[in-house]
Formats: structure tokens, sequence, C-alpha cells
């Protein structure tokens, strides 16, 4: 959905840039309840990277703060999940919701680069992260992390919010770990690589027409 300029975030001097440029805002809202989980979440594909998140799980909103920053997004997400049983719930609606929000903001795929691929250092640690806007979704996980938690978070969910990520944003993606040791540098040099290759496959090119596909359609 293309929402109207105005109605993103009241940035008045950003909505004035995106209409000189004579493009719609490609932003979206998506609100998710469950008997599990409660999330609202706004995104802005054009951002600057901005981002407010509240989720109830403290590594997840480090790592949604990541994946923004460095991807220029514009992130706004809350949650209350049921974390009082484990986090895993509130994880996995995140990547649901998440990637409704980018397959509704980045809408038909039409005049985008469709691919992105990223390599982020963090210390020891070397993370690629590979994807395609392909509205086929598929994830290849070649992370292994020694540990089971860090601090308090479960480490296997790094998984399955990419999971449910690629599932709803119609996303093929590969994300491989070249080498490291430290589970936080890994999972955080994902998060700032997937950043970094969203923002590549969805950055416009004059040259493409409709979408970029020797088929015609993805």
């Amino acid at each position: 959905m293309t929402l109207p300029v105005e109605s993103f975030h009241g940035n008045e001097e950003y909505q004035q840039e995106i209409m000189v440029a004579g493009f719609n805002a490609r932003v979206s809202e998506i609100h998710r309840k469950t008997k599990e989980t409660d999330i609202s979440l706004s995104l802005n594909l054009d951002g600057s990277g901005r981002v407010t998140a509240a989720t109830g799980v403290g590594f997840m909103d480090h790592m949604l703060t990541l994946f923004a920053v460095h991807g220029f997004f514009d992130l706004d997400v809350t949650a209350q999940g049921d974390i009082e049983v484990d986090d895993h719930h509130t994880v996995e609606d995140l990547g649901i919701c998440l990637g409704q929000a980018f397959k509704d903001a980045v809408g038909p795929m039409e005049g985008i680069r469709r691919y992105g691929c990223s390599h982020v250092p963090m210390d020891e640690t070397l993370v690629r992260v590979c994807l395609d806007c392909s509205n086929r979704p598929y994830l290849h996980y070649n992370i292994d992390l020694s540990d089971q938690k860090v601090g308090t978070f479960d480490t296997s969910l790094a998984k399955e919010f990419l999971r449910a990520l690629v599932l709803h944003g119609g996303l093929t993606l590969h994300a491989d770990l070249l080498h490291g040791e430290n589970s936080h540098h890994i999972i955080e040099a994902m998060f700032k690589a997937l950043g970094r290759a969203l923002a590549q496959a969805t950055s416009r090119d004059p040259r493409v027409s409709g979408q970029l596909s020797s088929k015609g359609i993805l």
C-alpha cells in the first residue's frame, strides 16, 4: 500500500523532498494482534535510520535498531507478548510484521534493483547476507552459534525471525557466517548486513522499467 506522504511521521521536510523527487513514499503500517502478541509497526523504506523500538525483548530492540540504522529505514515498533513464557512468539511475530510491512511498502517491486548483498565485519566476525526480492520465499541460514544465550536472548530465535521475515516479505535470503566466534558479534553483524542488503535491493534504478525480470513478472 502506498500511503499519502503526509501520513508518515509528520516529517514535512522529508515529505517535500519525496514530492520534489516525484516519488510516492514507500511506507507501511502493520498491526497484528493474536492471543500471544500485540504488535504495531511502521516502516519507511526511504527514511534516514530513525528508530523507536520497544518490543519487550531488549536484544531484539538492539538488533532492529541496527537493521534500520544501517539500512537507512525509519522504523517504529512496539510489542507486547507472552515473554513470561519465552521470547519465541514475540520474536517470530516481529519477523512476520516486518515482512508484511516490507512487502506492503515496496509494492509490486517495480523500478528497484531487486538484488542486494552485504558483507559486514565486526571485530573477529564476518557475515554475508545476500537477498533477492523475488516473491519466492526461501531462507538459507548458515550461521553456527556456539552460545545458546546472549544475555537472556535465545540465539536460535535469530533464525526464526529471518524465517518469518522471508515468508511474509517474499524474499530469497542467504545468510552465511564466513568466520567469527562471539555470538553477539555474529548476530549483530547479520542484522547490519540484512539492513544494508535490503536497502541495496530496494533502491530505485531509473534503468529498471517495471519488475527486473527477463520473464517480465516476478
